[in-house]
């Protein structure tokens, strides 16, 4: 039901964390699998792993807020069937915390990102009448959080380019939608909460905005990502899949 044999996929950040986990996941079910990532030695270690597994993967480095970088790399695919914008950047801060360099920085990778790479790819998939495209959002593109203006932001534009793409190519065979993920549990974030002088504490406080009391796994997202991959998803386009352990739940 789940399979990706014959299928060519994209993953953006897939380095680590989420990414890597879709990346991962999407092999093991059959896919080819370009590893895309800016980090040279993390993007390289990804695909060799994938690779020591038995899959199929290729890794591009790119900055994805490069429009003339994401033209140049599709000049590599002959077809892409998946394409999975992953690759996002952060910002802390409230109005008085936030420069405009903050808010066009994250822009720039947030969202432009997701555009450039749709704009270079999605075309081929409309005349191929087939594809899947992924956008990953963020809880906080459904619900605002807290002293994240910049970030809050550009993900709210996620959800709205996803369901904008939906809606201007539906009945094309082409799917667009968004997973929503709360607090993920990424080697990142892993690294952080090392810092605190509480680590445990830490931990307790990140984990509390969701009802599980406990932070998602990268490889919960990815399993998310492999049905709306999947043909057993076919009716599924401009949703957007809340993976946040029951924050957004009463708000």
């Amino acid at each position: 039901m789940f399979s990706l044999t014959t299928k060519t996929a994209l993953v953006t950040g897939a380095g680590s964390g989420i990414g890597l986990a879709i990346a991962r996941l999407f092999a093991r079910q059959g896919a080819k699998v370009w590893v895309v990532d800016r980090d040279l030695t993390a993007g390289e270690a990804a695909v060799a792993a994938i690779r020591e597994a038995g899959h199929d993967a290729e890794f591009a480095a790119l900055d994805v807020s490069d429009p003339e970088a994401v033209e140049a790399l599709r000049g590599r695919l002959p077809r892409l069937d998946l394409l999975v914008n992953n690759a996002g950047i952060g910002h802390v801060g409230n109005l008085l915390a936030t420069a405009a360099a903050d808010l066009d920085r994250l822009h720039a990778v947030n969202v432009r990102g997701p555009f450039n790479l749709c704009h270079a790819f999605v075309p081929a998939m409309l005349e191929h009448g087939a594809g899947s495209v992924i956008n990953l959002a963020s809880v906080a593109g459904i619900v605002a959080v807290r002293d994240r203006l910049a970030y809050t932001t550009t993900k709210f534009a996620i959800v709205g380019l996803t369901k904008a793409l939906a809606l201007d190519h539906s009945h094309t065979g082409v799917r667009f939608n968004a997973i929503c993920p709360g607090r993920v549990e990424t080697p990142f974030v892993q690294a952080r909460i090392a810092e605190y002088p509480d680590p445990e504490k830490a931990y307790r406080e990140m984990a509390s905005t969701q009802l599980a009391q406990r932070m998602i796994r990268p490889d919960e997202i990815a399993s998310a990502a492999l049905y709306l991959a999947a043909d057993a998803s076919a009716m599924v386009t401009g949703s957007t899949l809340m993976i946040d352990g029951g924050w957004s739940a009463g708000k």
